[in-house]
Parts: C-alpha cells; structure tokens; sequence
C-alpha cells in the first residue's frame, strides 16, 4: 500500500448497520433470459470517527437485483440468499477495517482487498449456488461504499463532491492508476474530470421495456390499472419524455429490428429526439448489431439518426469475451456497462475500441469515481445508468450523472416499474421521482454528503439485519 500523509480530515469506519427493504414491481422488468417482479434494496447506515474522535454517520442504499447481477441457471432464490448472505458479512468487513483516510481511498481499499478477498473465500461457501459474480459482489458493497462518503460528508459538513480534490485527499489518481497509463495523472484529482457547477436539472431516460406494450393490441388481463400510464405513448405525454432506452432481446434479430422500428415510428410523431438501444448482454457478434444498424440506415434513416448510442450488447465478463466492437463505434457510440466493473475493465475495453461507459453507482462510488477519470482523461464518452433505483438509491445515481457530463441526462425508471415504493421520499424531493417536460429536478438535494435532506427519515425501517458498534 502506498504511504499516506496522514490528515486531520481522515476517517475510519466505527460502525454498520444494514436493513433490507422489499419493494414490488406494477410491470416485469425482462433481464436478458429472466424477468423481475420484484427486489430488495440493501441499506446501510454507517458510522465514521475522524482523528479527533468525532462521528458521523452516513446512508447508503442499492437495489439487489438479482437477475441483472448474477445471470445463472441457478433459483433466483439460491442466488437472492446467497447476495443477502453476503450484504450481512459486509458489514463485520467493513467495521473491521482500520484503514484511515478520504472514502475514495478508504473505500477503494476495501473495494479491492479485503472484499476481493472476501469474495474468493466464499466461493466454497457458495459451490451449491454456482460462483457469486464478482459483480454481485460489488453491488451488496456499494450501499456501505456510498454510506461512507455520505458520511465523510456529513462529519464535515459539506457535500461530498466537494471533497474530491488535493486539499481533502492524500492520493492523485496517478497512484491508483500506476505508470501503466499514457497519460501522467500525476496531481491530478477527480474534482479535475467533474462538472464544477453541474445542472439542477437532466434529461430523464426513459426504459421500453421487452415486455412493455406499445399498443392498445399488447394490453391483456395482467395489464396494471393503478393510475400511471401503461403504454409507452401515454407515458411520452404525461412526463414529456424527449430520451428513449429500447430493451432488445439479442438472440432474434427480426424481432430486434421490428421493436425498434416500433418504438422509433412512436417517437418520431411524438417529437421524441433520442434513443438508445440495449440488446441485453446476449450478443456474441458485433455483425448481429451492425446488420440491423445498416437495415435501419437504408430502410428508415431518420428513426437511425435518432439512435444516440448502443449499449453493451455482449456478455458480461470482458476477459472471457474480449471483442472488438470496432465496426460497431464506426456507426454509433457504443458502452461498457455490465462489463465496466472497475476502471482497469474500462482501460481493456478501451483497447478495444468501446467509445463509452455507462457508470453506475451500484458498483462502487469509489469505482465510478475512478472509471469516469480514466475513461474522460482517454476521451471515452459517458452515461449514467439506472439499476431502477428507488428510495435513497436514486439520489447518489442522479448527483453522478450530474458531476460526470453525460453524452445526454440520466437513466431513471423506478417510477416506472415501482412509483409507489419511493413515495415517502418524494414528498421531499418531488422533481426526482417525477420526470417533468423529460428531466429531473435536483434543486432539492443539498447540504452535507449526498444531500439527501431528510429523506432518510422519510419512512418508518425494520429492524436492522445486523447492526455493530453504531452510536
């Protein structure tokens, strides 16, 4: 480990507490072979000590979703107990760490050792339910990673994006990053490669699900009929919806075609300007996505200009699957997604000709700092996407999208598929959990950490699952 200069500023972590939230969908949400109909958001609440021995605590709050982070043949049940098995070692984890300093480095530390470490050691543990992704992994880690920069904030009363610079941080990022890299990060700290001022407000993307009817003709008997809007035409006009995400399936390119060819003719005579397209991870030739990038080029040329950019269309484990995507950034901008989990994965798919990543805070805020200075210090292009994230979660993904200077917005859809389920929340950060004229509003979120104001006390927890050495 490199020597620190020690600050008066430095923290550890004294305490954890986490608590599972259930949280029921109105539509399935399809992921790649497999659809959710629910999740369960992962909560902790942190406790920080600084030199002095003053404490602080912070939250932080991720979906488990299942389905998206560890795709097997496995029961999602085994899978789902396996995560929360998980989340509850975490916290002993990450108690036990006496490592001081700023949370990126803190929680980077932890992120890469001992969870890391963690993570190999249990794969005996889990033998019956297949091998843990590292990538789930990451996610049951991201609600402590979050709730210790939320904290780090609170102990110090600012917001935590302002301490992303030398005064607060005993490490450039040339130390993470090593002498591996072109470019010289010596003195260099990520409040250099985020917005200064960022917006209050953002494009909100939207997500047409593969199982979201477009139609009167697609309706049936399971069709919710709870007062939000269904069909994708309703939805346009009540939240003035100007960026579309089209779910694909990967695996029938006829059927790829036509959706997109659907939702682009809805778009365009609703005055909709931009779409992306996501063929969820089961694309194994990049011929798959330019042959129906040409088709749309001859055959409807102003629904192919309306295409921002492509989503990870292939596996998720880049080293099992290192394709080069040339031939597909010569048409459209394509993005790391599942595959971007830290920014050594980002550099690999960089060297393979992946033009963008879409960051995502259930991998880390540590993570996502890191990967979005090196991907924007190497001109790879930036979005910020969703995990349907409620609550609390939603409020550190949409700051990160603020920071980062996306390619357009951010991905939001909890209140698509749960609105209800952060409706306590809301009633503090109204613009956040409605889209209004097609952006969210975060003119609400303020004060020290993420600035959640409040809505940490909007609603009533269970019991905690496991709880150590809090205050």
């Amino acid at each position: 480990m490199i020597p620190q200069n020690e600050k008066s500023t430095d923290v550890r972590v004294s305490g954890a507490e986490l608590y599972f939230l259930p949280v029921t969908t109105r539509m399935p949400l399809k992921f790649g072979a497999e659809t959710l109909t629910s999740v369960t958001c992962a909560r902790v609440r942190l406790a920080v000590t600084d030199r002095s021995g003053k404490t602080a605590c912070g939250w932080g709050e991720t979906p488990i979703s299942v389905q998206w982070a560890w795709p097997a043949e496995l029961s999602y049940q085994q899978r789902y107990e396996a995560m929360t098995a998980f989340c509850k070692k975490l916290a002993r984890l990450w108690c036990d760490s006496a490592m001081w300093g700023h949370p990126l480095e803190v929680g980077t530390t932890i992120n890469e050792s001992q969870l890391a470490e963690l993570h190999r050691n249990s794969e005996h543990e889990t033998s019956s339910h297949g091998k843990m992704p590292w990538l789930a992994a990451l996610i049951c880690s991201s609600a402590y990673d979050l709730a210790l920069h939320d904290a780090y904030g609170v102990l110090h009363g600012l917001p935590v994006y302002q301490t992303y610079h030398e005064k607060w941080m005993n490490r450039d990022l040339a130390s993470y990053f090593g002498p591996e890299t072109r470019i010289d990060f010596t003195g260099k700290y990520p409040a250099d490669f985020l917005t200064r001022e960022p917006n209050h407000t953002l494009p909100a993307w939207h997500l047409v699900g593969g199982l979201d009817p477009l139609d009167q003709g697609e309706l049936d008997a399971q069709t919710p009929h709870d007062g939000y809007p269904v069909l994708l035409e309703d939805w346009i006009d009540r939240d003035g919806l100007d960026c579309l995400k089209i779910k694909l399936c990967g695996t029938d390119a006829e059927w790829d075609f036509e959706r997109t060819v659907k939702v682009g003719k809805i778009s365009l005579a609703k005055g909709v300007r931009h779409l992306s397209t996501d063929f969820n991870c089961t694309v194994h030739d990049p011929a798959y996505v330019t042959s129906i990038l040409h088709r749309l080029k001859l055959e409807h040329p102003e629904i192919y200009n309306l295409l921002l950019y492509v989503e990870q269309p292939f596996p998720y484990e880049l080293k099992d699957h290192p394709i080069d995507v040339g031939t597909i950034a010569e048409e459209k901008p394509i993005f790391m997604d599942e595959s971007a989990h830290d920014w050594r994965l980002v550099r690999e798919g960089h060297r393979l000709n992946w033009n963008g990543v879409a960051l995502k805070t259930c991998k880390t805020q540590s993570g996502a700092l890191l990967s979005l200075c090196w991907a924007k210090a190497h001109g790879m292009q930036l979005m910020v996407q969703d995990l349907t994230n409620p609550m609390l979660a939603q409020i550190p993904h949409v700051l990160l999208a603020a920071y980062a200077d996306t390619i357009m917005g951010v991905e939001t859809n909890a209140m698509q598929f749960y609105p209800e389920a952060s409706a306590e929340e809301e009633k503090i950060h109204p613009g956040l959990y409605r889209r209004q004229s097609g952006k969210l509003d975060l003119s609400t979120i303020g004060g020290p950490g993420f600035g959640y104001q409040g809505a940490t006390e909007a609603r009533t927890l269970p019991e905690p699952a496991i709880s150590i050495g809090m205050p």
